[in-house]
């Protein structure tokens, strides 16, 4: 499906009731936006993993401007502050009072950014293995200096000078890269994800090079402002979003709740799945 809202068109899909039956009326559930990482990534890695939470809410997944199934449109608007304005407006768009938001990665700071600008808009918030300012990238480099191949500090050099710029090149980097991503890695596994993935270079670029917007970006004066239930989720092999972003997000969000897992890298829904819904479920609750 897709919403026309501001100056773009946004891809999602709906999984799970937003209504179920409970003997003699019918109950709402909760409705919850899923919002992937990268930038230039798409919502397609959930898929069936975040299945399990469809059982307790209705999920909304969802493709940021130009990634994914979303309209393409002027590059210089692939960034967070955007971002956070089109989840706004789709929240507006389909009706919803305050949602519950699930963000991963980068999707995890436009949902804490989202949270903080719209508070009432938001009564749960998960953020997963994400970072609140832009010193997660001095620190990925610092690991994979010490933990990486020479080809995976090769490909990082890519990244950090925004030179991945073809598919070829960005699928390159995440075969590389999956053994430092996921404490699990499947080579099959994950070729097949990568082949569903709908990858914008564009917008990995344009976040990650010399002077991107995530060169900058700083959202640690705003944590405070947040009033959502918040549950926050790290893992403790994190090479990008080492776990120590993790938990200073944790003390700045008043009242929020920690975990990291033991065994997880930055795909804790690969390396630890079950744990990881379980920890979402018993969270939410209406």
């Amino acid at each position: 499906m897709r919403a026309k809202i501001r100056d773009t068109e946004i891809y999602f899909d709906v999984e799970g009731m937003g209504l179920v039956p409970d003997g003699p009326r019918m109950r709402e559930r909760p409705v919850a936006f899923v919002l992937h990482g990268g930038p230039g990534s798409d919502h397609s890695g959930f898929k069936p993993g975040f299945s399990p939470l469809a059982e307790r809410m209705q999920l909304v997944y969802i493709d940021h401007r130009g990634q994914g199934r979303s309209a393409k449109g002027d590059p210089e608007r692939y960034n967070l502050d955007e971002n956070v304005e089109d989840l706004e407006a789709l929240r507006q768009y389909l009706g919803l009072g305050p949602i519950v938001s699930i963000g991963t990665s980068y999707g995890g700071m436009v949902a804490m950014a989202h949270a903080a600008r719209y508070p009432d808009s938001v009564s749960h918030l998960v953020c997963v293995v994400t970072a609140a300012h832009s010193g997660f990238m001095p620190r990925a480099q610092q690991i994979v200096a010490e933990r990486g191949t020479p080809e995976q500090q090769r490909v990082c050099d890519m990244l950090w000078n925004g030179e991945l710029d073809t598919l070829e090149k960005v699928q390159h980097y995440y075969d590389v890269m999956g053994p430092l991503y996921s404490t699990t890695y499947d080579p099959q596994r994950s070729k097949d994800g990568r082949a569903r993935t709908l990858h914008e270079p564009e917008a990995l670029n344009r976040a990650f090079r010399p002077g991107g917007f995530l060169r900058s970006y700083d959202l640690r004066p705003e944590l405070p402002k947040i009033t959502a239930k918040t549950l926050v989720l790290g893992g403790a092999h994190d090479w990008i979003c080492a776990p120590e972003f993790s938990r200073e997000i944790h003390e700045l969000i008043p009242g929020s709740d920690l975990r990291i897992f033991a065994n997880s890298s930055h795909s804790i829904r690969a390396d630890e799945p079950e744990a990881m819904m379980d920890a979402i479920k018993g969270f939410i609750v209406y």
